[in-house]
């Protein structure tokens, strides 16, 4: 069992997301914090999808190489250093909950890895998946869900 955490002042776990943090909001990143960061982590990266989506699972954000000391990221923020790969949106940033239909589960999960990652800007989640392979030391989840009031 990993003591390392993941959590969000915006959202507890299973609640739901605040629209503010979604397509129906301004779309930012909600604020995210961290804790029991192994102590041989030299890296952490973060990927947020949902797998509710009608056509597989939906990638929402890529982020890697954030720095091992990193204890939380501020709202709409990303840390000096980190590098963010391309979303389902196809585009280079966090891309908030925008379900079609009917309420989504959104997966925030936070890896620590024993290296950085030698990966250009803009890869995506399969790439950055295969990167890590053989370097996540523990890794942490968060679970936010969110449904459109149209």
């Amino acid at each position: 069992m990993s003591d390392l955490k993941i959590a969000s002042p915006a959202f507890g776990p299973n609640a739901m997301i605040p629209s503010k943090y979604t397509c129906d909001g301004p779309d930012v990143s909600p604020p995210l914090r961290f804790e029991n960061l192994p102590a041989n982590a030299r890296s952490l990266a973060l990927i947020v999808d949902d797998p509710d989506a009608p056509r597989g699972t939906w990638v929402h954000w890529v982020v890697w190489n954030i720095p091992p000391g990193t204890r939380e990221i501020a709202e709409n923020d990303l840390p000096e250093g980190a590098l963010q790969g391309t979303n389902d949106f196809r585009t280079r940033k966090y891309g908030g909950p925008c379900p079609p239909s009917g309420t989504h589960r959104y997966f925030f999960k936070l890896y620590a890895l024993d290296t950085t990652l030698a990966l250009n800007p803009g890869a995506t989640k399969a790439q950055l998946e295969a990167a890590m392979k053989g370097h996540i030391v523990e890794q942490a989840e968060l679970v936010g869900l969110y449904k459109r009031y149209l």
